[in-house]
């Protein structure tokens, strides 16, 4: 399954502009990585995962691998874990390009740290 199929079967049509914005940035922003399915979700991958696109009943999570590194001066990282954190949007409008970029950028810098 490709990845636009996926969000064609999976994604709720309400959410899939979330999904468009996402992918668009993370091409923008992670020109080198891969775009997957990778435990039945989209995910994006260099040295390892960066990051992943999980749809729900309620709208989109986007989960990096590494969040808990982060750091967060947009405050919408969530998640209770230790390693993963990720940002929650149910609305095209909800989606803040300059936050998710600013994410991006330091989950490929932490990626780019295992290549030394």
């Amino acid at each position: 399954m490709t990845v636009d199929q996926f969000v064609r079967a999976r994604v709720l049509p309400e959410y899939r502009g979330i999904v468009k914005q996402v992918r668009e940035l993370m091409r923008k922003c992670a020109p080198d990585s891969q775009e997957i399915i990778s435990y039945g979700i989209p995910a994006f991958r260099r040295n390892r995962i960066l990051a992943v696109i999980s749809p729900t009943k309620k709208g989109i999570t986007f989960a990096f691998s590494r969040g808990a590194e982060f750091k967060d001066r947009y405050g919408l990282l969530e998640g209770v874990g230790t390693v993963s954190k990720n940002v929650r949007m149910s609305d095209p409008q909800q989606v803040n390009p300059t936050a998710l970029r600013y994410y991006i950028k330091q989950a490929v810098a932490l990626d780019g740290a295992l290549e030394r």
